[in-house]
């Protein structure tokens, strides 16, 4: 994979979330899966950066602008759903309220 090949460009802009930080200190942001290294940056950082140089397996950018946090991702169906302990609770406990009888029933 050359630059030609590479999901990026030199010059480029891009908003991404730094993900890690490598053994250089570098933080380790993926734009189209391609990883690319920014200086100056802490992991959780949100940053807008522009890509100063790509070869075949990386990529090195500089940050233009520090960003406030990424936008909300869109709402998305879950396979799980997360359900508080009260609500569980709420629902398990019957609604009605019955007389308490020795007549099991018999009229």
């Amino acid at each position: 994979m050359n630059e030609t090949d590479a999901p990026v460009r030199i010059g480029e802009t891009y908003d991404v979330s730094i993900n890690a930080v490598g053994e250089k200190g570098d933080g380790i942001a993926r734009v189209r899966g391609f990883v690319l290294f920014v200086p100056k940056v802490q992991k959780g950082d949100y940053v807008k950066i522009k890509v100063t140089k790509v070869l075949p397996k990386v990529g090195f950018a500089e940050v233009v602008e520090k960003l406030d946090a990424p936008p909300a991702p869109l709402l998305r169906e879950q396979k799980y759903m997360s359900v508080a302990r009260e609500e569980l609770r709420k629902e398990a406990e019957p609604e009605q309220h019955y007389e308490e009888t020795e007549d099991f029933g018999e009229a």
